[in-house]
């Protein structure tokens, strides 16, 4: 049985050494953590697919933060969209993630694969 997760869209600011002074960064839980995604844009509803880069997990109180400035001098995130999710992510890390992503501002199936993003409104089988 597929159980509601937590995920949440971050714009990130002022970063030293991102070049365009803003990005994206998208959470989603998976359990004691959350596996985090950089995007250059927000994602938009059967738009075109985007880069998407890999990062380091991060702490679940993500999850909860409206915004706050990150450590060690990497800025400023502040929440964009949160909700939850259906579908699980694969136990390898590598593999494509197919979910459905809900909020009030945003609903849609995420695909990443590889170093791809899209947001599609096909039907979902994830409940």
């Amino acid at each position: 049985m597929n159980r509601q997760k937590r995920w949440v869209l971050l714009e990130h600011t002022g970063l030293p050494e991102d070049p365009d002074g803003v990005h994206f960064d998208l959470l989603l839980e998976d359990r004691n953590c959350c596996r985090s995604w950089r995007l250059e844009e927000i994602p938009v509803l059967d738009g075109l697919a985007q880069s998407t880069i890999p990062l380091p997990v991060h702490r679940l109180a993500w999850l909860e933060i409206s915004g706050q400035e990150v450590s060690g001098g990497r800025g400023w995130a502040k929440r964009v969209f949160a909700g939850f999710f259906y579908g699980e992510l694969p136990k390898d890390e590598r593999d494509p993630v197919q979910i459905e992503l809900n909020s009030k501002e945003m609903k849609g199936n995420l695909e990443i694969k590889g170093f791809l993003c899209k947001l599609s409104s096909v039907e979902s089988s994830f409940k």
